[in-house]
């Protein structure tokens, strides 16, 4: 089932929120975009940017407004929040933004509570769990981003350094969108190919298991580089939201590594993160927690840690 006529709501006008504004325009999956800033005056300039741009693509009525204007809302998509700065981690953002979090989400279900809410703002996990205690909604509408980002960096940089095609790389980055993610080495493959028996059938040379921690090191620090050279990353996020609200709009069934709250895996329990899930329009269907091997086991466990020693100094 595809919703034929379609409103996301994006509250953040900012580089994250405008991006996504613009590659969802694009895409042609919403007939309804409306933008929502503190900031009336940068959201009314962007929606005015992107107006300009209508002909050249599908129709679509884009509009900035205010919390009144998530009524009707399919999909509402929370980018607003404090920006990650030079030098500081996405949970040094925790405190700050949770507090924005508890003035702006109840705006929103005040005016829609039945949507299904996608979170971007950072620390993306902590505030995924936050908004889950906040709205009390049934879990399965409550999801963030995740690893979605972070897996396409890793299946880019694996078909950067195999000189294959990405889109036939399978391969996930899960845990903490941040410095404690993992990589599910154990289950990625080039064409079907598990990847360590690849590595054998390919004939480009390969310095073995310092390149595959060249490759996860790329994926873990591309943000910090890419805030170092411009300040900000929103292009590739913004691609990866327009795939997760197509999945959701479409009704698709598709596996995406969201964030959503996990219980009795591993023995992890109440904490949110990225794992591999079934993503349709009533939001996580169904989490696909993949078989990890022992060091994956362990490095897992010390991501979901960290989250829950950030989420218990909060006050939810």
């Amino acid at each position: 089932m595809q919703i034929t006529r379609s409103k996301i709501a994006i509250v953040g006008a900012g580089n994250v929120g405008s991006s996504f504004a613009f590659a969802l325009m694009i895409s042609g999956l919403s007939r309804e975009i409306v933008l929502i800033d503190s900031n009336k005056t940068r959201a009314i300039g962007e929606s005015m940017d992107l107006n300009h741009g209508v002909s050249f693509g599908k129709p679509v009525q884009v509009y900035a407004g205010g919390y009144e204007d998530c009524f009707g809302a399919d999909v509402i998509v929370i980018t607003a929040g404090a920006r990650q700065a030079p030098g500081e981690t996405r949970l040094d953002l925790a405190g700050r933004n949770v507090e924005i979090f508890k003035k702006i989400i109840p705006q929103i279900i005040k005016h829609n509570s039945s949507a299904i809410l996608l979170i971007v703002s950072n620390p993306m996990d902590v505030l995924t769990y936050a908004t889950i205690k906040i709205t009390a909604f049934p879990t399965e509408r409550v999801m963030g981003s995740g690893t979605v980002l972070d897996s396409s960096r890793f299946r880019y940089l694996i078909s950067k350094h195999c000189n294959i095609d990405p889109r036939n790389i399978h391969a996930y980055i899960i845990g903490e969108h941040g410095d404690t993610e993992l990589p599910v080495w154990s289950h990625a493959n080039v064409g079907s190919i598990p990847f360590s028996r690849y590595c054998s059938l390919c004939k480009r040379p390969c310095a073995g298991i310092g390149e595959l921690d060249k490759i996860f090191e790329g994926v873990k620090n591309a943000a910090y580089r890419i805030i170092e050279a411009k300040g900000a990353t929103y292009y590739a996020i913004a691609l990866a939201l327009v795939r997760i609200v197509e999945a959701i709009l479409r009704d698709e069934n598709s596996i995406l590594p969201i964030s959503s709250l996990v219980q009795d895996y591993y023995g992890i329990n109440d904490v949110c993160f990225g794992l591999p899930s079934i993503i349709n329009h009533k939001g996580v269907s169904n989490v696909l927690g993949p078989d990890l091997s022992d060091y994956e086991q362990q490095q897992l466990r010390h991501s979901a840690t960290t989250l829950k020693e950030i989420i218990k100094g909060l006050k939810l």
